[in-house]
């Protein structure tokens, strides 16, 4: 399989219909109407203000907006009503505790999933990647004399491998997305089970510096953990929809056929994509080793495609490709956050948490098909 290299956007956008969803202005870049749900500002707008306006029409009018408006509202009838019941959820105690819980894991690995299912391929083998780069780095960490920056680079390397091995099986494999990340997911849990014998491995992490200031450290304010977050999804904000990489991006996801004849090199995007969520599930196997103080591959990586899929949906992105926003994902980050936490707090049997996250995951994808009026198979209305 062979594309022509990468031109560039402005090139994409106006021989592609792929791009159509983006709008360009001479003063402002482009951006993909389905990550901003931006519509055109009224005639005769100062060309200052046209931002602004557009985004506040688009809060109003535009289908992405009203489900993170909803995904905001029910934010907060879960914080009104288990604080009702438990006055200490809100407080900063119980929010650090579940900030450093969970939330930063699938958080991290729910975000690259918006980031693979908007260029129209799916990763549920994140969890499994996750597991085995922190197994591996506390092997590193164990026999080189507890080397903590050793023990990182390893972890992470490992997942930057893990992603190629996915990129290269979809791409140059042919095989569909969900069938080699199914495959995928096994073989590194077996990997990572192998590695570690099934139990938990390494242990001194609590006295090295780099895990101490991963798991209890701050930068400008923020605990280490989320400031990585929130840097992480600052970073693939600015990607998708302020350069050309992300217009092209939204471009194959939307309609691979047209962007190929427009000049974007789809395996090299693909590959490169699947290279990111390799190694941003490496990073949370990094904070999972420095958090619980040893590398395991079961335990707290259990479930975290499921989280992930659901962030990524929740968040407005179609399975089908060329859709979806950070936004929208930060907000169901912090919705799952909630239901997470709350349900914990009220001491409702953790069990739950799986029926309420794939209802959420029904209720996501249910209304992306009706407001699509797509029906996958059955009988049309």
């Amino acid at each position: 399989m062979t594309d022509p290299d990468t031109v560039t956007a402005a090139n994409s956008a106006e021989s592609s219909p792929a791009n159509s969803g983006a709008e360009n202005s001479p003063a402002e870049p482009a951006t993909p109407s389905s990550a901003t749900g931006e519509t055109e500002a009224p005639a005769g707008t100062p060309a200052g203000d046209r931002r602004p306006l557009a985004r506040v029409l688009g809060l109003l009018t535009n289908a992405d907006r009203v489900q993170n408006l909803i995904l905001l509202a029910v934010i907060v009838i879960i914080a009104a009503f288990v604080t009702s019941r438990q006055p200490a959820f809100l407080t900063w105690g119980n929010l650090s505790i579940a900030v450093t819980g969970t939330i930063i894991l699938f958080g991290l690995t729910g975000l690259v999933e918006l980031l693979v299912i908007i260029v129209g391929g799916l990763d549920i083998s994140v969890g499994s990647i996750v597991g085995l780069s922190s197994v591996v780095g506390a092997l590193v960490w164990t026999h080189t004399g507890q080397n903590g920056a050793l023990a990182v680079l390893s972890a992470l390397l490992i997942g930057l491998l893990c992603g190629l091995a996915n990129g290269l099986l979809i791409i140059y494999g042919r095989v569909n997305p969900f069938i080699a990340t199914l495959a995928t997911l096994a073989a590194f849990k077996g990997i990572g089970q192998v590695l570690s014998d099934g139990g938990a491995i390494g242990s001194g992490f609590a006295s090295n510096a780099i895990f101490v200031f991963i798991q209890r450290g701050s930068v400008a304010g923020l605990p280490t953990q989320l400031f990585i977050l929130v840097i992480v999804g600052l970073a693939l904000a600015f990607l998708l929809l302020y350069t050309d990489i992300g217009r092209n991006v939204y471009a194959i996801g939307g309609n691979p056929t047209a962007a190929r004849l427009a000049g974007v090199n789809i395996n090299r995007y693909v590959l490169a994509v699947y290279l990111v969520v390799g190694f941003v599930a490496a990073i949370a196997g990094v904070i999972l080793m420095a958090r619980q103080g040893f590398g395991q591959q079961t335990g707290s990586v259990d479930g975290l495609e499921l989280k992930a899929v659901t962030v990524a949906a929740l968040g407005g992105a179609s399975l089908r490709g060329g859709r979806g926003g950070v936004l929208g994902a930060a907000l169901a980050i912090v919705l799952l956050g909630f239901l997470e936490n709350g349900m914990n707090v009220l001491n409702i049997n953790t069990f739950w948490q799986n029926v309420a996250q794939g209802s959420l995951l029904l209720i996501a994808v249910i209304a992306q098909q009706r407001r699509r009026k797509e029906r996958a198979i059955g009988i049309p209305d």
